[in-house]
């Protein structure tokens, strides 16, 4: 993403910060807010701080999420 251009609502994003990847959940004020895979809190981070996810980032998100359903499964 450009510093121009905010992520569209309901792509998958990586925040450069945290280095944690995210769905665009919407955009408030400057920030944009993702929550994290297999739900929980939104965090928000810097339009200039997010980019689109590559393939690691799309599949630590799967992994994430496969994990979170083992634990509930329990």
């Amino acid at each position: 993403m450009t510093n121009n251009s905010a992520p569209e609502v309901g792509t998958l994003a990586l925040d450069s910060v945290t280095r944690r990847v995210g769905t665009v959940m919407g955009h408030v004020g400057p920030y944009v807010q993702l929550r994290p895979p297999g739900g929980g809190l939104e965090w928000d981070a810097s339009p200039e701080n997010v980019q689109p996810a590559d393939a690691s980032d799309r599949l630590r998100k799967q992994l994430a999420e496969r994990n979170a359903n083992s634990v509930r499964a329990l």
